[in-house]
């Protein structure tokens, strides 16, 4: 793919910060979004890196109230500890801001006036859920409920995590505040809509024109556009986020997907902040001007808003609809701003074959890891670039890490180098030998090492990040096939020319492996290129070359890249997760959920519940949870759509009885009318399990008392 642009700008997605960094994360965005930054920097390309801590979604305020602090000082703590984090880890963020900033406050603001001042907003009133006994009104993620669409019974009022449907808080079944626990009820508020609706063609257009998009991002897309586009309140009842600059919107805050993507933008607009007061700096210190490289300081316009920019959001897939449809539909109302050209959006990263849950502490956690692992951030850069979910969820799980570390980088990419190093130094003296004389052979392998950079690149600039690292490790092996092939510590005692030609050979090898892995494995780059004396200035397309390092060059003492990892380090990791279920289980059995509130035994009694019994049972196409239900009731035999897929197969339950609510209103889910629901209990693991009669036979159409 030919880089077109003058320029780039790459954006990995806000983390909250209301918890630190975990390798789910990592392999999501940040570490995909490094290689490739990396990648455009060696290339010599104009590049901006942009992230920063998202400080104002409610992840924050019900953090904030859980460990009685305030949202403020979440936010420092989280803020910093992530910022500390990426940094040992090697993520080169240009710049890692946050949305409390002075300059995001103002930035925010100012395009929600300008988007306000020229009537793009629609004003509504309208009924939103609040909370009676915390005396508030419910944003998004403070209500919980059923998802109309699959079925998940822990859907957010925004969104259902579990089939990636957006949502109104509205649309939830059986809502509940998470503040309380109690049902809310609706009150009228005003606030703010971006009209997706009218903006539809124009969305839809700029959809289709980017058919190249992972097909993830598009398929989502588009399964949202086919819904129906519907306008989307931009402000939010809170007290804590960007003031809403406007009229009448006192106790009001943006809305936080309103708010945290114009982050990118203000964090951009900080980095050349700073740079312009570094310049300041260095100018009254010197008493001279001082300039960059360039000879000026770009502005940060160029970077969001020149065609000749490219923009890139690296997210995962959570986020897709909110960085391909709504963010952009921001910028089309402001402007002024170009749209993305990609958006390579990630699939989810399991644990030891679990997902990944903080709240579970099922998670490796990067500041641990870091801790734990001293100048191990490479293997595990690999590892989960080895295993990125790209098109899947995908698993990580210890004994692989064990194992890409010891069969991979220590028995391929880090035997190659030692062999080669400490061989030079033993016949040379650490100088890198003239080539005497090239084989036929030789000549094949110098034409195959030229070729790996335009491999590699072609896979990195198609968001192929396993295939690109595949493409690396593929020169490492043909280095160590062509040491073992020719044998030069056997070949020494009778021809120690043809030796000569094959360590000039392997050196260069080891030199364009220094360049090339430098995205992937940055502080490895690094100490390999520091052994081979090599020059700190080289360029991605250097690596096209084959004579890096010059006979007569001085190499430095070898050293190993890498050292193994022991079972007994490996036991301990997978321990320690162990040690954590247990651990939040006892914590889970010890915190049952409270009653709920009091109620009349004549409400209770005009619940109608039967005994039934499943006659069949269907999976509900294009959903993970839902099976399709046709049940005897004794008094009938009605269809109900349960969301028990997770733990049942259809096949497994014919026959099985069952405790109905028989006169609940009917309500179509997915297209199909359901009658009824099935009652069933449910573990601290989350886990559901029929209530069904003891005694067998039990007739259907029997009341339950």
């Amino acid at each position: 793919m030919n880089l077109k642009f003058k320029r780039h700008t790459v954006t990995a997605a806000l983390p909250y910060a209301n918890g630190p960094v975990h390798i789910g994360h990592l392999a999501g965005c940040y570490l995909p979004a490094d290689i490739y930054v990396r990648y455009l920097r060696s290339k010599g390309e104009d590049v901006k890196f942009i992230c920063g801590s998202d400080e104002h979604g409610v992840p924050i305020t019900i953090k904030a109230k859980k460990e009685g602090i305030t949202p403020q000082q979440v936010v420092d703590k989280y803020h910093k500890m992530m910022g500390d984090a990426f940094k040992e880890f090697g993520v080169s963020f240009d710049i890692y801001s946050r949305t409390s900033s002075k300059t995001h406050h103002e930035t925010a603001s100012e395009f929600f006036k300008k988007l306000y001042d020229k009537k793009v907003f629609i004003e509504e009133v309208t009924e939103q859920y609040f909370d009676e006994k915390a005396n508030q009104f419910l944003a998004d993620r403070y209500i919980v409920g059923t998802c109309p669409k699959c079925g998940n019974e822990n859907a957010y009022g925004d969104q259902c995590e579990k089939c990636g449907s957006t949502l109104n808080a509205t649309d939830l079944i059986n809502p509940k505040s998470t503040l309380s626990g109690e049902k809310p009820v609706l009150r009228n508020t005003k606030n703010w809509f971006l009209p997706l609706d009218k903006m539809q063609p124009q969305i839809e257009a700029y959809i289709d024109s980017h058919k190249e998009w992972k097909s993830n991002v598009h398929g989502q897309c588009k399964s949202w556009l086919n819904a129906g586009l519907q306008p989307r309140a931009m402000t939010r009842d809170l007290d804590w986020g960007v003031k809403v600059p406007v009229e009448g919107a006192e106790g009001k805050v943006l809305y936080v997907w309103f708010d945290a993507p114009i982050g990118y933008i203000s964090a951009t607009k900080e980095l050349f902040e700073n740079q312009e007061a570094s310049i300041k700096n260095q100018e009254g210190e010197r008493g001279e001007k001082v300039t960059t490289k360039s000879g000026v300081i770009p502005e940060w316009e160029k970077y969001w808003k020149d065609k000749e920019t490219k923009l890139v959001h690296f997210i995962g897939k959570d986020n897709i609809v909110f960085h391909c449809i709504i963010f952009p539909a921001m910028l089309m109302a402001e402007g002024s701003y170009i749209l993305p050209e990609n958006v390579p959006a990630n699939e989810f990263l399991n644990l030891e074959g679990d997902k990944i849950s903080t709240s579970r502490n099922w998670a490796v956690w990067l500041h641990e890891y870091l801790l734990e692992f001293k100048d191990k951030q490479d293997v595990l850069r690999y590892t989960l670039c080895a295993n990125a979910p790209e098109t899947k969820d995908n698993d990580f799980t210890w004994k692989d890490f064990q194992a890409k570390n010891n069969n991979e980088l220590v028995a391929i990419l880090g035997n190659f180098i030692n062999r080669t190093l400490v061989l030079t130094h033993k016949y040379y003296d650490g100088k890198v030998p003239v080539a005497a004389e090239y084989t036929k052979n030789d000549i094949l392998l110098l034409e195959e090492i030229s070729k790996f950079p335009s491999r590699i690149a072609a896979s990195i600039e198609q968001y192929r990040f396993r295939e690109a690292l595949s493409e690396l490790m593929n020169l490492a092996r043909m280095g160590n096939k062509y040491l073992a092939d020719n044998e030069p510590w056997i070949l020494i005692k009778t021809d120690e020319k043809r030796v000569q030609t094959i360590m000039n050979l392997s050196l260069q090898i080891s030199a364009n492996l220094a360049v090339l892995m430098e995205p992937f494995l940055p502080f490895t780059s690094v100490k390999l290129s520091n052994m081979l004396n090599l020059n700190s200035g080289l360029k991605w397309n250097d690596a096209t070359r084959t004579d890096l390092l010059l006979a007569g060059h001085q190499i430095n003492t070898a050293g190993l890249l890498f050292e193994k990892v022991e079972d007994e380090t490996i036991i301990a990791q997978v321990q320690k997760l162990e040690d954590s279920k247990k651990m939040n289980e006892e914590s889970n059995i010890a915190s049952v959920e409270p009653s709920k509130a009091e109620t009349s035994f004549d409400d209770f009694s005009k619940m109608d519940i039967r005994t039934g019994t499943i006659l069949e049972a269907e999976r509900v196409p294009k959903t993970d949870k839902l099976l399709k239900l046709l049940i005897d009731t004794g008094i009938d035999k009605r269809t109900v759509v349960s969301g028990i897929a997770g733990y049942y197969k259809p096949e497994e339950i014919i026959g099985q009885q069952v405790c109905i609510l028989v006169n609940l209103a009917p309500r179509k889910i997915k297209g199909i009318e359901s009658q009824g629901m099935i009652l069933m209990a449910e573990n601290n693991k989350g886990e559901l399990s029929f209530v069904a009669p003891t005694k067998e036979n039990m007739n259907n159409g029997g009341a339950v008392k």
